[in-house]
């Protein structure tokens, strides 16, 4: 895996990306003649249908892309090789009316493989399908080590051996896992192909939502998956093995299609048994040590996972000044940086942490979000400034030792659903901590609240955890049905407030 990788940006093509383009894919290809895409052939594309050319980048880097038509779907049906469905390289097989997604190529750099990119190429295909109305998406796979076992395997024995996972294949079992099925198996499909022997798997991916009548599709993203992480407190004989249990987590929400992982405040305290000799404030600040090589893995981890993390919280000492902080890992592979602003009493006799002073919400590819650390939830006026800034989704990272000191965060976290119209998810510590001053018992039930109006649970908890037992849990959550909220609720709480007679309002 890369590890000095910034940023991860999936976007459509540009002619301005073809020298990249082609550079990326004669690495991609090694062995095949004349294996990258002519200027003209990009510019072709791009004229009649820029929107199914994808591109991702690697701190600016075009690394690899996913390339598509729109084709009749009597073509997919019919016998065909790849000169044929791509009209002999001119692209008039497109058709803007016609009911399947073809894809003419997907590729990732070799030194970039590893980082899931192709499945983030995948899933962007998939939701072209869906926004685009057609019927599936169907591809046309190499079988690139077919010509290991062709003396021994016909390509039908050969498949099968891949779908039971006896043999593996780079290109059929990269799409078997991302849900596509195969129709036929088709001879002599690329020309020069010869670790395919240019045999090739036609796949298919239905896209479930299709409807034969004209509609208008909406765009924009409206459901979105949380991922919980309810975590347990345990004896960690190091950093790795944290990472080892982190990574467990997140690729367990990612796999159930997640674009949030959150973690709960300072859920990192187990590395503190190494410094139980000192004091609680100086073993705190040891531990504080961790945050800037916790952040790099995490962001390594959003990438690889293609999944917003939510690094609950850590110490984290600025100039010398100790915060209780935590990091939002973009799957773009940028973070920002967000911070406890109300310290408890407890927090501040044992640790000396001092609160931040920054309020802020911040922009995801899931919408406008907030965060704010467990006390943090008990102060209306926080999550009411983030509201006024478009946030849809609070999320509350917490430890809370006690079930009276939970009943505080999970009440004010009901509460701050209800009063600003949007989702709250919290997502707290559990279980017991020996060898750690401080940190001895954790109660937890994790959750995610909505607004009380018809269109959600009556009860206003869409999802929750069993009580101190460690597990996840995975809530999909409408930000359609908060803009109906907005306009057409029982109630209509933002809009309804006397802003005649009171504000609140950031003094810095």
């Amino acid at each position: 895996m890369q590890t000095e990788i910034n940023k991860v940006e999936l976007r459509n093509l540009r002619i301005e990306d073809y020298k990249e383009l082609k550079d990326s894919m004669i690495e991609a290809y090694p062995g095949m003649i004349d294996s990258h895409w002519q200027e003209s052939h990009i510019k072709n594309l791009l004229r009649i249908f820029p929107d199914g050319q994808l591109v991702i980048l690697v701190d600016g880097m075009v690394v690899g892309s996913a390339l598509s038509l729109i084709v009749n779907k009597s073509i997919v049906d019919k016998n065909h090789d790849y000169a044929k469905i791509t009209g002999n390289f001119t692209f008039s097989t497109h058709n803007s009316k016609g009911e399947v997604l073809y894809g003419i190529d997907v590729f990732v750099h070799p030194k970039y493989r590893g980082l899931r990119l192709g499945r983030r190429m995948y899933e962007a295909r998939k939701e072209i399908c869906e926004q685009l109305n057609l019927k599936s998406i169907v591809f046309a796979g190499r079988i690139p080590n077919y010509g290991k076992y062709a003396s021994e395997l016909t390509p039908k024995q050969y498949i099968e051996k891949v779908k039971r996972k006896e043999l593996h294949d780079p290109v059929l079992s990269f799409q078997l896992s991302n849900d596509f099925h195969v129709l036929r198996v088709m001879k002599n499909y690329l020309e020069g192909d010869k670790l395919s022997k240019e045999f090739a798997v036609l796949l298919e991916w239905n896209n479930i939502y299709y409807d034969e009548s004209p509609k208008i599709i909406n765009l924009d993203k409206s459901i979105i998956r949380l991922g919980l992480i309810q975590w347990q407190m345990r004896s960690l004989a190091n950093l790795e093995a944290l990472f080892e249990q982190s990574e467990f987590f997140i690729d367990a929400v990612s796999g159930y299609g997640s674009d949030f992982a959150v973690f709960p405040e300072l859920f990192i305290a187990p590395l503190m048994a190494d410094y139980n000799h000192l004091s609680e404030a100086d073993a705190i600040r040891e531990l504080a040590k961790y945050a800037e090589p916790i952040r790099i893995r995490f962001q390594e981890l959003a990438i690889s996972y293609n999944i917003n993390i939510i690094t609950g919280s850590m110490p984290h000492l600025v100039d010398g000044t100790l915060y209780n902080s935590g990091f939002l890992c973009k799957r773009d592979g940028t973070y920002e940086t967000y911070t406890k602003i109300h310290i408890t009493p407890n927090e501040v006799f044992h640790w000396g942490i001092t609160g931040g002073n920054n309020i802020q919400t911040f922009d995801t590819d899931c919408g406008k979000i907030g965060i704010v650390i467990c006390y943090d939830v008990e102060f209306p006026e926080l999550s009411r400034l983030m509201a006024d800034e478009g946030m849809n989704i609070l999320f509350v990272p917490f430890l809370t030792d006690t079930q009276n000191a939970y009943t505080r965060v999970k009440h004010c976290a009901q509460a701050r659903a209800i009063e600003n119209e949007c989702y709250v998810a919290i997502a707290g510590c559990v279980g017991n901590l020996p060898k750690v001053n401080n940190m001895d018992i954790q109660y937890a039930q994790s959750a995610v609240f909505t607004p009380a109006d018809f269109a959600f649970p009556s009860n206003g908890i869409k999802a929750e955890t069993t009580p101190n037992t460690e597990m996840t849990l995975i809530v999909d959550v409408d930000l359609d049905l908060l803009k109906e909220l907005h306009e057409h609720g029982s109630v209509k709480i933002l809009k309804d407030r006397r802003k005649d007679l009171y504000e609140i309002k950031k003094v810095k």
